[in-house]
This record gives structure tokens, C-alpha cells and sequence, in this order.
């Protein structure tokens, strides 16, 4: 296992700042043209995944606002849902919370050709729970000890797993929760916890070292995305996770349109049917 804080620092200056290149915002059209290569990348992917039947898993965890949903978006707006799911569960049910605390997350891991997104994963017990007080200390050190024995099983049962930390700094967080509360389009994406947790940002600091340092592994290790600059946050993400999956490009065969027949032809219009207002 890596040091946490050696983990973290690979992502940022020993200041905690961005050099000069860095701290400019990617332009909407460099994001766009980098992007759409990326993604012309993960379609060839999912051709590879589910030719070879690879299983993958991919869980997205880090600070509340650095831009996980946005990535996700990105990752999967090119691709079949079918081959890349994404996974986003709610609080356990008063049943699931007498399970075996990894059981409901396993049931949604990939079978033979998917890509299994987490947006928020397991580690939900090392994070959220551990800080707000959900579990209890003896539930959070026996996650801590059990987890990487259970990520080396999945692994070695054939399955890839990847996990991402998204890493944002305390001025950028403040401005995104401030723009969700003033704009409409935004505030869904603020709850009650996202504002508690606001307030504990040492506490979620001290939770995620104590969570880095104890899962970082060989099987399964940490890859830490820098998101102050969303567009630049995504991109590296995106490119990253295609660096790490040995996928070759499938050649698809050429694909040419008969023509329609018209040996039943009729007059197929459709007349005298409720149409939608063209009000644009």
C-alpha cells in the first residue's frame, strides 16, 4: 500500500496550487474535439468488451461537487447503456441495512461483456458513514480490513477493477454549492448531507486518508483525478481509464442498406391522429 498523502500529492503542486498552463479553464471547443476522440475510443471499447466478454467495474468516489455525475455523463453518452450501466443506489432499505454491507452492491457487478459504473460505491462506509456517524467504529475498521480481501477476490475471479477519487479544493467546492443554490437547473443537486458535509471538510479529508491508506493496493489501487477544471478533470479521467484496459480496436464489417421493397406498398401516412403541437 502507498502512503494516502503521497496518493493525494501526485495530484497537485506541494502548495496545494496549479501552475500557470493548468489554472486556465479548457475552452469548450478544445474539451469538445478532445472529447469526441475519447469517446470515439470508448466505442471501440465497447466493442472489445463485449467480443471478449471482459468484466469491468469502475467506481467514481471523491468529495461532494468534484464532478463525478459529469464525468459519468461524459464517459457514457456515446456508448450502449447495455454494455456500460451505471449503478447509483440509494440509502439501504431497513432489510438491506441487515444484510452483509457489500451484498447489495454485488448484486449489480458485471456479468461476461459489461462495464459496471459506481457512482458511489462500498466505500460509501469509509466516507459518509464514517464522518456523519452511520456505523459504528467497529463497522468502519472491520470495512477497512475486509475491503481490500474482497476487492483481491473480485479480481481474482476474473473481474477488472478500477476506482477514481475526484479531487477538488475548498474554493472550487464553495462555488459550485453556491451556484447550485441560486440556479434552478442546480438545485436538485443539492441536498441536506451535501450541506453537512460542507461544513465537515477537515473531517472528510481525515476519512478519505485513513481510507486511501488502507485500500490503495496492487490489486486494486487509487487513481486520483485533480477536478478543479471539470472539462480538464474529465478528460484525464476518460483517457486514463482507456490507458488502463488492454482493449484492441475490432474491425466492424461494412454495412450497406438494401433497398426497401415495395411489394406490399400502401399509402403509409399517417392522417386524422392526435400530433403534438409543433409550438417551435
Amino acid at each position: 500500500m502507498r502512503d494516502a498523502e503521497q496518493l493525494i500529492m501526485t495530484a497537485k503542486h506541494d502548495d496545494g496550487s496549479l501552475d500557470a498552463e493548468a489554472a486556465k479553464k479548457l475552452k469548450r471547443k478544445a474539451y469538445e474535439r478532445e472529447l469526441h476522440e475519447l469517446q470515439v475510443q470508448l466505442c471501440h471499447l465497447q466493442d472489445w468488451v463485449k467480443g471478449t466478454g471482459a468484466r469491468i467495474i469502475v467506481v467514481f468516489e471523491g468529495r461532494d461537487a468534484a464532478g463525478k455525475g459529469g464525468t459519468i455523463k461524459a464517459l457514457t453518452e456515446r456508448v450502449s447503456p447495455r454494455v456500460f450501466r451505471v449503478v447509483a443506489l440509494p440509502a439501504p432499505s431497513d432489510r438491506q441495512k441487515t444484510q452483509m454491507f457489500i451484498q447489495r452492491y454485488i448484486e449489480h457487478f458485471p456479468a461476461a461483456g459489461e462495464i459496471v459504473i459506481f457512482d458511489r460505491s462500498w466505500y460509501n462506509r469509509a466516507g459518509v458513514e464514517r464522518v456523519m456517524g452511520f456505523c459504528s467504529d467497529v463497522e468502519y475498521r472491520r470495512f477497512l480490513d475486509l475491503c481490500p480481501r474482497i476487492e483481491r477476490f473480485i479480481v481474482e475471479g476474473g473481474t477488472q477493477l478500477i476506482k477514481f477519487w475526484l479531487e477538488v479544493g475548498k474554493q472550487e467546492q464553495k462555488q459550485r454549492f453556491q451556484a447550485r443554490i441560486e440556479d434552478p437547473l442546480r438545485q436538485w443537486k443539492l441536498s441536506p448531507m451535501d450541506v453537512e458535509s460542507y461544513g465537515r471538510w477537515y473531517e472528510f479529508s481525515k476519512a478519505r486518508d485513513a481510507m486511501l491508506a488502507a485500500t490503495d493496493t496492487a490489486d486494486a489501487p487509487w487513481h486520483v483525478v485533480r477536478s478543479d477544471d471539470k472539462r480538464r478533470g474529465r478528460l484525464n479521467c476518460i483517457a486514463h481509464l482507456l490507458h488502463l484496459i488492454p482493449y484492441k480496436e475490432r474491425k466492424r464489417e461494412t454495412v450497406s442498406l438494401p433497398k426497401r421493397s415495395k411489394e406490399k406498398a400502401y399509402d403509409d401516412a399517417l392522417r386524422d391522429r392526435r400530433f403534438v403541437p409543433e409550438r417551435y
